[in-house]
């Protein structure tokens, strides 16, 4: 039981260390960026494979985060050329916001702790 609330606690950290990066105008456009690459290939991988809107989204989120399960994968001529450039665009997208995140974690980090330890010297 205890694991579990340490889980759920970090959990609903993570989620409101990026709500505190949303509120800051470069962190919002580069998310903002992500949630439409995700809706782009949600909605492309839908209409041209014939895919459900969450295997679509499945796809999309397994693709960009190079994970590749390989469960899906497009059929047509034209789902493959796009998820090629998707994925292209897609990664360097998403690897821009990932490491954007870890900087500002690691500075807010060392402002909490930095100063505590700098305290007890």
């Amino acid at each position: 039981m205890t694991s579990l609330l340490i889980a759920i606690s970090v959990f609903f950290g993570f989620f409101r260390e990026i709500w505190d990066l949303i509120k800051q105008p470069k962190y919002r456009a580069l998310l903002i960026w992500v949630v439409v690459l995700l809706a782009i290939g949600t909605v492309f991988f839908s209409q041209v494979e014939g895919w459900e809107i969450l295997d679509s989204l499945y796809f999309s989120v397994v693709t960009l985060a190079t994970v590749g399960y390989g469960d899906f994968s497009p059929e047509t001529a034209a789902g493959k050329v796009f998820a090629m450039v998707y994925m292209l665009f897609g990664l360097s997208i998403l690897a821009s916001f990932v490491s954007m995140m870890a900087k500002e974690r690691q500075v807010i980090h060392a402002q909490r702790f930095g100063d505590s330890e700098k305290e007890g010297e």
